[in-house]
């Protein structure tokens, strides 16, 4: 079985691939001159989710997954939410969002601090179209730990494994985090679904199985 990952990001589908290849489904991301800029322009993380799967699946023909994720913070009003990708800019890197992110927390007491990542994994294909939301709790750090992972989770501390995001393994993350969740889900429905075990053609525009 093989789906189409709209994405270019190699740790979501590093992730995606561990998750996902453990039901013998085969997962062919992006190749790096693809893009998804200019498709998250919903106000959800649903909408964002369904707006690259529907795009990539119109190219390729193929089952086309994507996911929209992101960290809401309480203090901040569930910011920076569907921006967390954006978060300080469009040339900010994940060291400069984190610092962006930690320096509108200076000063916060650990009672505020409370955050939470939220991850929606969207599945279209020539039938329709299906949406997995899961999301996991966690405080803000006041400085980063780890050197595993991406994104905001050096700064993400999860209380039940008493470390960030980063210090985990990556079969650990997995089966806690939101990503992991939704996948998880995505990936026993696709099983029961019946939905790949027939071969589809596409064109496959602008993918790769590297």
């Amino acid at each position: 079985m093989s789906i189409l990952l709209a994405t270019t990001n190699q740790g979501k589908i590093a992730e995606l691939r561990l998750i996902l290849g453990k039901h013998m489904i085969d997962v062919m991301g992006l190749r790096e001159s693809a893009s998804t800029d200019g498709l998250e322009t919903g106000a959800t993380f649903e909408e964002n989710a369904l707006l690259k799967a529907r795009y990539y699946h119109k190219i390729s023909g193929m089952p086309t997954v994507a996911d929209d994720s992101g960290l809401e913070v309480e203090a901040l009003g569930g910011a920076p939410g569907v921006y967390s990708a954006r978060f300080g800019g469009p040339d900010a890197d994940d060291a400069s969002r984190m610092e962006k992110l930690l320096e509108n927390m200076k000063g916060l007491p650990g009672h505020r601090r409370g955050a939470q990542f939220t991850c929606v994994a969207a599945i279209v294909w020539d039938g329709g179209e299906r949406v997995f939301k899961e999301g996991v709790k966690g405080l803000i750090l006041e400085s980063a730990r780890g050197d595993g992972g991406f994104g905001y989770d050096p700064v993400f501390f999860y209380a039940p494994l008493g470390r960030t995001f980063a210090e985990l393994t990556p079969s650990e993350k997995e089966e806690v985090s939101h990503r992991g969740r939704a996948f998880r889900r995505l990936a026993a429905w696709l099983s029961a679904s019946g939905l790949l075990d027939t071969p589809r053609s596409g064109d496959r525009i602008g993918t790769t199985a590297d």
